[in-house]
């Protein structure tokens, strides 16, 4: 994998600046992450998946947008997918997002992060 790849994850987003929170993407968002991510994800636990609260913190928006649009790929190209499939036992469902809902996603996990 390229730098840019171990970075910013294998998928179909490059790496990019999100700007600003954006308060109605993020509601958006955290609808669509209500009804399809919080079945196996937690904010501040451990589930089935790892919890998201500091996701933005630790991976870069690319990161977090590929993860949703190509699990597949994440776990069987990428370090840190191979070790998330390693560590929680079960692979991340492809949901098939569009990348409107990854975006929306990213933005309602982005207020999530410690920092807000």
């Amino acid at each position: 994998l390229t730098a840019e790849q171990i970075e910013h994850g294998v998928g179909p987003i490059d790496a990019f600046d999100p700007g600003p929170i954006d308060t109605e993407l993020a509601a958006r968002g955290e609808a669509v992450f209500t009804t399809n991510c919080s079945a196996c994800h937690k904010m501040d636990s451990r589930y089935v998946g790892p919890s998201l609260g500091d996701v933005t913190v630790r991976r870069s928006p690319a990161f977090v947008m590929n993860m949703i649009l190509n699990p597949d790929g994440m776990i069987k190209e990428h370090p840190e997918g191979k070790k998330m499939f390693a560590e929680y036992m079960t692979p991340m469902a492809n949901q098939n997002m569009t990348e409107d809902q990854a975006r929306a996603i990213l933005e309602y996990l982005r207020t999530q992060a410690p920092s807000n």
